[in-house]
């Protein structure tokens, strides 16, 4: 039996954990956390911080596993890579490949070392150096933890005079005390988003979707929802997939899951924002799957290059119909305690295709900060992109929350 090391233990790897056992795997999960849900349906529980790569590696080498991944999880896809290579196990790419990915002040360095397009950039570990360099960004800038994902910690700021509140927001929310300063990317059109595969370094699976944000959260720069298939022009969507292609070659990497961000600036230029080398958090790899059919999962392929196991055939076809996945989010700035979260009937029959509401009555609901405050996630399909943004605008009126206070 195939022993598979999963770091993390949200709701996100429930369905990785349970693709693993059909393909007849033993599964130990990881983190710090022992109440976190995936540790009820693994095989066995593992408490170790995901963040410390030798404490990783000693609990990989005690448990004999034959594959590692760091699903929906990002702070534990470094020491996913340091461990694997250590143990001469697949993974994605390098052990210092994926470190320059996962450090977004490393990432931009290489961007901008390899012609790529990048945005003005510097990062620090220095909270009172920035002022210094006050003139270098053109403003308004964005300001995060290096090491943080799903706009954890990010922050727009307009004023130099709101620096050091933005800056204390990204250390608190990243882990190793370095942030990045950036211009801020007007865009055009839609952020984009999606999971991404390749096969010794070659995309074999990659469709985009709209990344949309919600202007009224307390954090307006965290995705809200991700619509298949994108807007994009064919020649953006051309150039970006050049790029990316250019890059993991550039990096070596090999075979496996991404999630890639990307943007078009006003200024007409294709920006790789993030590519980071795990499966997206909000269950976007079953999604796609469901939008683009069984030559579409990721999930499994995943599993299967982690352990050993030959692929199945991977390709991208085409997206049956519109799909949007909805993270379910608090539109209140301060904590209520939930009474009830329901879907309007007519909605949920006509258009969801799968929801998973983890919020219950009695929870304290938190302000949208971060992707980690989502309170579930819905799948829903419209045979035309105006239908879903029809249905999508109004979600409001269908999505009924009630609280206690």
């Amino acid at each position: 039996m195939k022993k598979l090391m999963i770091l993390g233990g949200s709701a996100f790897i429930l369905p990785v954990i349970e693709k693993a056992h059909e393909l007849g795997c033993y599964v130990i999960t990881c983190d710090y956390l022992p109440d976190n849900i995936a540790h009820k349906y693994s095989d066995e529980y593992c408490n170790v911080s995901v963040i410390d790569k030798e404490a990783v590696l000693e609990a990989a080498k005690k448990h004999e596993i034959d594959g590692i991944i760091s699903f929906a999880c990002d702070p534990g896809v470094a020491s996913a890579a340091y461990a694997a290579e250590k143990l001469g196990l697949p993974f994605q790419g390098p052990y210092e490949s994926v470190k320059i990915l996962q450090d977004k002040g490393l990432f931009r360095k290489f961007l901008t070392d390899n012609g790529f397009n990048c945005p003005h950039s510097k990062s620090y570990t220095d909270k009172k150096a920035p002022f210094d360099d006050i003139d270098f960004f053109d403003w308004p800038v964005i300001v995060k933890p290096v090491d943080s994902a799903g706009s954890k910690g990010v922050t727009r700021v307009d004023d130099p005079a709101k620096l050091s509140e933005a800056i204390e927001i990204a250390l608190d929310a990243g882990h190793n005390g370095h942030f990045i300063i950036e211009d801020f990317i007007t865009f055009k059109g839609f952020h984009s988003d999606g999971d991404f595969f390749t096969v010794d370094g070659k995309i074999v699976f990659g469709p985009f979707a709209d990344q949309l944000f919600d202007k009224d959260a307390v954090n307006p720069y965290t995705p809200a929802m991700l619509i298949w298939p994108c807007t994009m022009s064919a020649d953006y969507d051309k150039a970006l997939h050049e790029d990316l292609q250019r890059l993991m070659y550039t990096l070596n990497m090999k075979t496996g899951i991404y999630n890639i961000e990307a943007c078009v600036g006003e200024n007409g230029k294709p920006y790789i924002m993030e590519v980071s080398p795990r499966g997206g958090g909000c269950r976007i790899a079953e999604i796609q799957n469901m939008a683009y059919g069984e030559n579409a999962d990721l999930i499994e392929n995943e599993i299967r290059k982690a352990v050993g196991l030959p692929l199945t055939k991977i390709e991208e076809g085409k997206c049956d119909g519109h799909w949007v996945q909805f993270d379910l989010h608090s539109t209140t700035d301060r904590d209520r305690v939930l009474k009830s979260l329901t879907i309007d009937p007519e909605v949920e029959k006509k258009y969801v295709k799968y929801s998973m509401i983890t919020a219950k009555a009695g929870d304290v609901v938190k302000p949208f900060t971060g992707a980690n405050m989502t309170l579930g996630d819905l799948f829903l399909r419209f045979d035309t992109r105006e239908e879903l943004d029809e249905t999508m605008a109004r979600a409001k009126d269908w999505v009924i929350y009630e609280f206690e206070d």
